[in-house]
């Protein structure tokens, strides 16, 4: 038998066997944190005016969870913060980050313990914008009170702060890959929220009280959820025999998760496809798609306003482009989303659910057909293409041809919108795309050339029709319009490689090896400003993973990559999408 003098030896070797973090490491990471503007933005925020200092200054905290979210695949966990900080740092390194020295026994690191809690609570206490208490279920009457009596104006100046410090800590694992973003992106984003757990049960919305988690809610996903990126449910509805209505049956529930709805703004050059090179490396031209930025918020709560809240916190110095986004943002009101994301300069691009398809809006005589203003005269059949196609009155390949034959009615651009957002269009005739007898001077121009047909009205010719050009204002049909013409090769180009990118990282950040972003147990501290900012981390984290797998499939100096792109599959090409899919290939 093991004497007990041999045993405490043995354990003795083990416990010396923890390794230090080496001080050029801390030293990288500390100079990320100088560079950051995070000490400068929460220092104010937590500086006492009296009573004792805080044991534990601000930057060395912002280094211990940098160090805990590099070494443990972008998870932060405030017992490994202790342990690096207080007992894995060598003691120069210690010193200069200005850190006591606790002894190395369980009461040393439940003290050392205690001062990171103290200094975090006072972070997430100056920018938490909820009044409700965590950790411990209310009574829903009460925490309505609470709700009722907070400053409003105060809690929107702590969510302002709350978004500002996480996308700053997201802005860190950028800063390599700014100059590239800078020289090879054309400003287009695509934005998407997706579901993150919280480390809280979730609770019936008829429950007298409060989960632990109070700023969470359900997010429910049923079977009736499809691919974002196809008009899949634009199918008919059911019919009996005789043709009456079917009532349609509960939707069994395929997911749910109780959390917050983290939305994400995703980089990515559509005019670029990102085929590897012949030799099979990556093309160092194209730019992975990163998170340039993120909101949080309960799930689909209130979408428009936190993907604006997202996009407010992109560098002005960035540029703007192409924003796509699915069916939740076109639904939005213009006010929340359409118009603010347009003053931004960004131009929206969508997909359309069954109840938006043909004409949706009018103006000077102009129809909103899918997105796009198209001259009033146009043939009805390329009006109700799409329609037709949902119904099955015509086949796919009739749906392509009718989408393109819808060009040679197209409104087009007289010139750039102006300050204000108002674009000023000329009809089909007038930009020598087709022919009409209101216009004389615009017939005789060839047989390639459509002739409108325009209907007689006793009111007269419209002014679309009577005039040169016709100055659409922003807010005119501003949920629906897309500047892309629906269906065309350009739009799928931009949107399905936009929505691509989006899904994309969502599979690589939520990968159980790595980040675990849907994970709840990765965040374990409860309240959306404890949950945004360690969601920060791990988006970063992952940022910082794609850089690096992008970066060793480049063949450098023409010598061959460290490790080969991952493998594409094959896909169809541009103009043979439907909204049912694609045409089959002979």
């Amino acid at each position: 038998m093991t004497s007990r003098l041999a045993r405490h030896t043995r354990i003795a070797r083990l416990r010396s066997q923890r390794a230090l973090v080496p001080d050029p490491e801390v030293a990288r990471i500390r100079d990320e944190v100088a560079g950051s503007g995070l000490i400068e933005e929460i220092a104010p925020l937590v500086a006492r005016r009296t009573g004792c200092p805080c044991k534990l200054p601000v930057e060395a905290l912002l280094v211990g969870m940098s160090l805990a979210s590099a070494r443990n695949g972008g998870v932060v966990t405030f017992t490994a913060v202790t342990d690096l900080l207080f007992f894995s740092l060598s003691e120069p390194m210690r010193e200069q980050l200005g850190l006591r020295r606790y002894p190395d026994h369980d009461r040393g690191f439940e003290a050392a313990y205690a001062t990171v809690r103290r200094r975090l609570h006072s972070i997430l206490e100056a920018i938490d914008p909820s009044p409700l208490p965590k950790n411990h279920r209310l009574a829903r009457r009460h925490a309505e009170k609470l709700l009722a009596k907070a400053d409003t104006g105060e809690l929107a100046r702590k969510r302002g702060l709350m978004i500002k410090l996480a996308n700053l800590i997201l802005a860190v694992s950028l800063r390599d890959a700014m100059a590239l973003l800078e020289d090879r992106w054309d400003g287009s984003v695509c934005v998407d929220a997706t579901a993150v757990g919280t480390y809280s049960k979730g609770l019936a919305a008829d429950s007298p009280v409060t989960a632990t988690d109070p700023d969470a809610a359900w997010y429910v996903r049923t079977t009736k959820h499809k691919d974002p990126l196809a008009l899949d449910d634009l199918a008919p509805a059911l019919q009996d025999k005789k043709g009456a209505r079917l009532q349609k049956q509960a939707e069994r529930i395929k997911k749910r998760l109780f959390g917050y709805d983290a939305s994400l703004v995703i980089a990515r050059d559509p005019s670029r496809n990102g085929v590897p090179l012949p030799d099979g490396s990556a093309d160092p031209d194209v730019v992975p798609a990163l998170v340039i930025a993120f909101s949080v918020d309960k799930p689909s709560h209130r979408p428009g306003h936190v993907a604006v809240e997202a996009l407010q916190q992109i560098d002005d110095s960035l540029p703007r482009g192409y924003l796509a986004g699915d069916r939740a943002y076109n639904g939005q009101r213009p006010e929340n989303f359409q118009l603010p994301i347009r003053a931004m300069g960004y131009e929206p691009v969508y997909d359309y659910a069954r109840d938006q398809l043909g004409v949706q809006a009018g103006f000077a005589g102009a129809e909103l057909v899918e997105g796009n203003w198209y001259c009033p005269s146009m043939p009805q059949e390329l009006k109700e293409a799409t329609k037709d196609l949902i119904a099955k009155k015509i086949d796919k390949q009739t749906w392509i041809d009718r989408v393109r034959a819808r060009a040679a009615y197209l409104f087009m651009p007289k010139q750039r919108p102006d300050a204000e957002g108002h674009r000023r269009v000329m009809c089909p005739a007038e930009a020598n795309r087709a022919q009409c007898p209101l216009k004389t001077y615009t017939l005789g121009r060839g047989i390639h050339l459509p002739l409108v047909d325009p209907a007689p009205s006793p009111a007269g010719s419209p002014p679309c029709c009577s005039q040169k050009t016709v100055t659409v204002p922003p807010e005119a049909a501003a949920n629906l319009w897309q500047p892309l013409q629906y269906g065309s090769e350009a739009w799928q180009r931009v949107y399905f490689r936009l929505r691509n990118s989006v899904e994309g990282i969502n599979g690589f950040a939520k990968d159980t090896l790595y980040e675990r972003l849907e994970d709840a147990g990765t965040r374990r501290i409860r309240g959306i400003a404890a949950q945004t900012l360690l969601l920060a981390f791990q988006l970063a984290h992952a940022n910082r993973r794609k850089l690096r797998a992008w970066a060793d499939s480049i063949a450098l100096h023409d010598d061959r990559p460290h490790r080969r792109p991952t493998r594409r599959r094959k896909t169809k090409p541009l103009g043979t999408w439907t909204p049912k899919g694609y045409v089959t290939q002979p």
